[in-house]
């Protein structure tokens, strides 16, 4: 393969880091950077991370930046190879049979029902088949996925190629940029991970996730943005942290931020905290933990470390 800069203008990490900016998408340098490699070496990225860290929302917002189509492949246990690669029409082949039944040989039957037009082309065949520019694949949660289905993605993962046979091997015209997730919860193969290129996404830093919500949430007044970011950055951390079973992601940092304003929240207090805490957790336990006593403790650290 050759080994062409990413296309559009990024042509540089500064210059990717900005096109995902414009997207609503703020990553900083050490992310930036394993995109910009995996576009230039044309190799998959593999993001581990928390949920709610931004690991799919950086797929969508890079497909927007390369302009490419975004195939989605939600990998969940059981997933078996025909729901990611293809499976064959059988209604289409049976209908075709019958319609030819004694005019054609049996073994000419078998070659025309095993052509291209009744293959029913689930993400990964797409992706390959994808014309130029190409298409951007995000294989989300492949952690939830089993063993067995981690080693059939060797092929594609090592060389943008799949082995149908019936049809030989079918090879990537243009090399499809390929993301995989995992929140980890269980440890991937090492023969994934040599195929991949690796960046751990952790949960951002104060500046960033205010950039976050002032960017996704323009309406939201400059002091509770401040305090928003602030006061999430508070219950991520030790000791508020090990009061939950899963801190709040960006993306409920960013729907928190937009209740508030709904609200005609001016300035956050411990009542108003209490009461959205259903926005920042989807956990029974993580709400009922976000009690008064917690959230006068965080929002008191929070207005020191400002």
């Amino acid at each position: 393969m050759n080994d062409p800069a990413p296309p559009g203008s990024c042509n540089s990490i500064d210059d990717l880091a900005a096109a995902l900016q414009a997207e609503g998408y703020f990553a900083d340098r050490r992310l930036a950077t394993a995109v910009f490699l995996a576009l230039r070496l044309q190799r998959p990225l593999l993001l581990e991370g928390e949920p709610g860290v931004g690991k799919t929302e950086l797929a969508k917002a890079l497909a927007r930046v390369l302009a490419r189509q975004l195939l989605r492949l939600q990998c969940f246990d059981g997933l078996e190879q025909r729901e990611a690669l293809y499976e064959w029409n059988y209604t289409a082949q049976l209908l075709h049979l019958r319609a030819h039944e004694g005019v054609a040989s049996a073994s000419a039957l078998e070659q025309e029902v095993y052509q291209p037009r009744y293959l029913v082309r689930r993400p990964l065949l797409q992706a390959l088949e994808a014309p130029t520019p190409g298409a951007l694949l995000l294989i989300d949660e492949v952690d939830r996925a089993d063993e067995p289905f981690e080693a059939f993605l060797l092929e594609y993962l090592g060389e943008y190629q799949v082995s149908i046979p019936e049809l030989g091997t079918i090879r990537a015209a243009v090399p499809p940029v390929t993301i995989l997730t995992s929140n980890r919860t269980r440890e991937l193969s090492d023969a994934i991970k040599r195929r991949c290129l690796y960046h751990w996404l952790d949960y951002p830093e104060r500046e960033r996730e205010l950039a976050i919500v002032r960017a996704l949430v323009p309406q939201a007044p400059t002091a509770l943005a401040d305090q928003v970011a602030a006061f999430v950055q508070q219950l991520r951390a030790s000791p508020h942290g090990a009061h939950f079973q899963r801190a709040p992601g960006i993306a409920e940092t960013v729907e928190w931020a937009r209740a508030l304003v709904a609200l005609d929240t001016v300035v956050l207090d411990p009542e108003v905290v209490v009461d959205t805490a259903g926005i920042l957790f989807k956990q029974r336990d993580d709400v009922a933990a976000l009690d008064r006593a917690l959230a006068e403790q965080a929002l008191q650290a929070s207005q020191a470390g400002a």
